[in-house]
């Protein structure tokens, strides 16, 4: 239960404006590591907050402790000049604090009148008072999502303004948003920030994380920075840059993804001939797709998501089996293998959503190593797991790809975003794979895991490997890719060098404005 005390001081900041939130020498000790370190948090009344650091940095934990989720160890936390004890989330609701986590957290099978009001029936019931009341918060705050629509049928930018929806519907005045646009399209980006600032004018606070240092100079007011468990620095975005940012983060400059000279050879390694996948009505997922990767090339696919980017990798991993046309791996047809028989052909995997696909995030680090190689050494001896050999083969992974983590046996839930990342990027290069299949690889993770992530596929390039590269993100693809191609309604529409391309012939191209039909 919230307990209230004295006024904590200061009750404002600098400039007189009221502190909504005042956190003094937070420090919160886990097994093997700390994660922060007498931190401080001075956050204004109806101002945007961004929190910035590397993956692990003690971002999570501090808005967790926010959130009363997790207990400090030490410190104090003071919301609105009141001193305050936060032992759970139903304390910080009370208290006006609500959360927004980076993974969603809905039921696809109920509506959004339904997801918003689960757990708070009392407040306006489950009828024709929430739903009026969903309505009002929606047009206040300009997120029009219709209450009765099926959250399973709403795309990924509707799902969080529902997420925002939830914690303003219990009254929250304060809003903590984790990674808010890890998910999102560009246009999405600029939908949710023009949210944000109409909670801020209507006196809201917003403390949000996000490894995104353009995006954060852009709406923030303020910024704080974290690095391993301690803040560092607590800037004025008008007087400070991204490359200025990167540097407090990590204690270095902005990554640049180029990849130097061509490594591109004439040895085809991946080629789709004519894939064909249906999808709902007379429409195709996948319309009449050919492409050709080569040794020692990333091939970039742009597109707005939801255009058959998902359809295409999974069309590739056995996930899904096309209606025609075939895949060539190394000229052999694997069109009809199971995603074993092409994970033992030598074809690595990062996958787009890595809690779905990627990770068992109750189990330990050394049995996620496992996932998708559980037939191959060193995991292996005979017909049996071995587990030593696979514990061993973990720390190789854990130490070569900087994850930072107290032991191979923490389960993989307890390690950050970035972490979590590297982690699986190190399982699947430590395979040496004949071909990659790299769809977002760096999203939701900080500069540093960033450059180290493009870093790893670089050398794996020059080393022969061949990659598909799916990614949102527009600097990555110019960057790594040595041939771009953009999807649109799932047909391959247009071609780019990327050493001359812009990023306003791509947008044309993968939003069809640069069709003469218009269409």
């Amino acid at each position: 239960m919230t307990t209230a005390a004295e006024p904590a001081a200061p009750a404002s900041g600098a400039d007189g404006v009221p502190l909504a939130v005042e956190l003094q020498g937070i420090t919160k000790r886990f097994p093997g590591v700390v994660a922060n370190s007498d931190i401080s948090l001075r956050v204004r009344k109806g101002s945007i907050h961004a929190i910035v650091g590397e993956n692990g940095a003690g971002k999570s934990t501090l808005m967790k402790i926010l959130y009363g989720v997790q207990a400090p160890d030490e410190g104090t936390i003071a919301v609105n000049g009141e001193r305050v004890e936060l032992k759970s989330p139903t304390d910080a609701i009370r208290t006006g604090i609500g959360m927004v986590f980076q993974h969603f957290m809905l039921a696809d099978n109920l509506t959004v009148l339904e997801n918003v009001v689960l757990g708070a029936e009392k407040l306006h019931g489950i009828g024709d008072a929430a739903r009026a009341e969903i309505r009002r918060i929606s047009t206040e705050y300009g997120m029009h999502v219709p209450p009765d629509a099926l959250v399973a049928d709403l795309g990924v930018g509707d799902r969080q303004r529902i997420e925002i929806l939830k914690v303003l519907y219990r009254g929250a005045r304060i809003l903590i948003l984790d990674e808010p646009t890890a998910v999102l399209v560009p246009q999405e980006v600029t939908e949710l920030f023009g949210h944000l600032r109409e909670l801020k004018s209507e006196g809201l606070t917003v403390i949000f994380i996000s490894h995104k240092l353009d995006e954060v100079l852009d709406v923030a007011d303020d910024i704080t920075v974290i690095r391993r468990g301690t803040t560092v620095a607590e800037v004025d975005p008008a007087t400070v840059s991204a490359r200025q940012l990167a540097e407090l983060m990590v204690g270095s400059e902005l990554p640049s993804p180029q990849t130097e000279e061509s490594t591109v050879t004439d040895r085809v390694m991946l080629a789709l001939e004519g894939v064909e996948l249906a999808g709902a009505g007379q429409a195709k997922t996948l319309d009449g797709i050919d492409l050709t990767i080569h040794a020692g090339e990333i091939l970039g696919i742009a597109g707005v998501e939801g255009n058959g980017q998902a359809e295409l990798v999974e069309v590739v991993m056995g996930m899904r089996r096309p209606d025609t046309g075939r895949v060539l791996l190394e000229g052999e047809d694997i069109t009809t293998a199971s995603v074993r028989e092409i994970r033992e052909a030598g074809v690595g995997y990062i996958p787009e959503d890595r809690h779905r696909h990627g990770l068992l995030l109750d189990a330990p680090l050394w049995e996620n190593t496992i996932l998708g190689h559980q037939t191959q050494p060193p995991n292996v001896r005979g017909p049996l797991i071995d587990a030593a050999a696979a514990r061993a083969n973990t720390q190789r992974i854990v130490d070569a790809f900087d994850v930072r983590t107290p032991s191979i046996q923490v389960s993989a839930g307890s390690l950050s975003g970035g972490n979590q990342q590297k982690l699986i990027i190190g399982r699947e290069m430590s395979q040496s794979p004949r071909v990659l299949v790299a769809a977002h690889p760096t999203r939701g993770v900080d500069v540093g895991a960033q450059s180290a992530i493009w870093d790893l596929i670089k050398a794996a390039r020059r080393e022969g490997m061949a990659v598909l590269l799916v990614s949102a993100d527009l600097e990555e693809l110019v960057g790594l890719s040595d041939t771009l191609k953009v999807i649109l309604r799932g047909r391959l529409v247009a071609d780019f060098d990327p050493d001359v391309v812009t990023r306003e012939q791509l947008g044309a191209a993968m939003t069809g404005a640069d069709r003469e039909d218009g269409r």
